[in-house]
């Protein structure tokens, strides 16, 4: 190990050789003046750091627990650590550096710290909402050592944005906001925060992506910035001292900072913080549909082009998107006059409009595109029913089985108005190469490629003139949910 320490070592040191001394090749002779400047255009952080970094605070969270409990985490607490957002302090024999102690039968512990940034002098101060999150005393430190106990003013978590406010008696320096949506990949960016407690340390790198999708709401901009837990909250900086950025997540697969970390982008950010600073909360738009993504097959098999737009799986019975006349199947390809490019796109133009507005939707439909108006209605906690439906006599209508592998009855019109549907046919029984692919005794197919299926003699005749072996899209309704099922057809 010592021997590759230092091969690693001297290659550093002719490398750093080279910076001054640079070689020449043979037979060249070096112009008057010339300099080697290896290094040119590297960024210099030192300025931006200088104004920005008083803005940066250090955040510690305590919450109240029974004495005697012991020194366990609590199940919030790892999972903040599991996701690497914010530092689980493990001694409860000192929980705020040595201010009053327990009282009664609780005492209060620390939980996690993590970072924040100031956006206004009056101390509004922006951080994530998991550092925030069930803490019952909320501490910020500022980087002359002054110490605040803040009040939380809301929280987000969807978008994981929390916004906290101390009263400084005096005009605090704030940061400059910047415009996210003018990030360029490749730019030079920086962070401030507490990674593992340690106060405004600076961490550089670039922007790696923009609009990465993680699952969650919020598409977030990617970078190669160290950040560790306690980071969390910290602001995300372009050359220009703005902020552009909330660091939020990393991604890793050891436990450390891996080369992947994510922030959430400063104008949904923003956004957030002035309902927050309004009200308290967030309130989002709701059309009342729940949405899969499109994939490339189902996209070559439905004519889309390419791949874009948000399936509708399920339509809210009552909702906005069933009153203007969405149907299970249809492809949202934009919304509100913005493109529908993936299916996480959908959620956040809807959240983004204000509720009680009506907005055109474009959507695909048996191939062909049609706009509907929809009156967005306001987001609620959604309550699905339990009960379960009962059984209809099944009609005396059979078809045979066809090249698709699927045996299929008729729907009664009993059936058909309990599904909301005007066609389609029952699934009865399924070949072992369609059961494969996804399809189940009990689905109702509504249509086959783009042709909407209305009997079960239709259907047979639709599966007869499909070609063998090419993949077709077969829009299935299962339950409350439409999905698409890739079926290969044979001989």
């Amino acid at each position: 190990m010592k021997k590759i320490i230092k091969a690693c070592l001297g290659a550093g040191l002719l490398v750093m050789a080279g910076v001054t001394a640079p070689v020449q090749a043979a037979g060249t002779v070096p112009q008057a003046g010339q300099q080697a400047c290896v290094a040119c255009g590297l960024p210099d952080f030192t300025g931006l750091v200088e104004k920005a970094g008083p803005s940066v605070v250090n955040i510690r969270t305590f919450k109240k627990v029974p004495v005697g409990s012991g020194d366990q985490m609590d199940e919030q607490t790892r999972e903040l650590l599991r996701r690497f957002f914010g530092v689980p302090i493990p001694s409860p024999d000192n929980p705020k550096g040595g201010k009053n102690g327990p009282k009664d039968d609780e005492e209060e512990r620390p939980t996690g710290v993590g970072s924040g940034f100031i956006i206004s002098p009056d101390g509004y101060i922006m951080t994530n909402a998991h550092v925030v999150d069930g803490a019952d005393e909320i501490m910020v430190t500022l980087t002359d050592k002054r110490e605040f106990t803040a009040k939380l003013v809301g929280a987000d978590k969807r978008t994981d944005v929390a916004l906290v406010k101390i009263d400084a008696k005096a005009p605090l320096p704030a940061v400059r906001i910047g415009d996210s949506s003018k990030v360029k990949v490749g730019e030079w960016v920086v962070a401030i925060g507490s990674p593992f407690g340690l106060e405004n340390t600076v961490t550089a790198g670039i922007v790696s992506a923009k609009g990465r999708d993680t699952g969650d709401y919020t598409p977030f901009i990617q970078t190669d910035v160290a950040v560790n837990p306690g980071n969390s909250g910290g602001p995300l900086i372009d050359m220009r001292g703005n902020v552009i950025g909330i660091n939020s997540q990393i991604y890793s697969r050891t436990g450390g900072f891996m080369g992947i970390s994510f922030a959430i982008p400063i104008d949904e950010a923003m956004r957030v913080v002035e309902q927050l600073k309004k009200q308290g909360y967030v309130v989002r738009g709701k059309i009342g549909v729940q949405i899969d993504s499109v994939s490339r097959e189902l996209a070559e098999s439905l004519g889309l082009g390419q791949v874009r737009g948000a399936l509708v799986r399920v339509v809210e019975k009552g909702g906005a998107a069933d009153k203007a006349g969405v149907q299970v199947g249809d492809i949202v390809t934009s919304f509100n006059g913005k493109p529908v490019e993936r299916a996480n796109d959908l959620p956040r133009l809807v959240g983004e409009t204000k509720p009680g507005t009506t907005v055109p939707m474009q959507v695909l439909r048996m191939g062909k595109t049609q706009t509907l108006n929809v009156k967005v209605g306001e987001w609620v906690m959604d309550k699905k029913p339990g009960a379960k439906q009962e059984e209809e006599p099944k009609p005396e209508t059979v078809s045979k089985a066809n090249a698709l592998g699927v045996k299929v009855i008729d729907l009664n019109d009993a059936q058909k108005r309990q599904l909301g549907v005007s066609g389609g046919v029952l699934v009865e029984a399924v070949r072992e190469s369609a059961q494969r692919d996804g399809l189940r005794v009990g689905d109702v197919v509504l249509a086959v490629g783009n042709t909407a299926v209305n009997s079960a003699a239709h259907f047979n005749a639709i599966s007869a003139q499909l070609p063998a072996g090419k993949q077709v899209a077969v829009l299935v309704r299962r339950g409350d949910a439409g999905l698409y099922i890739l079926l290969r057809p044979q001989n």
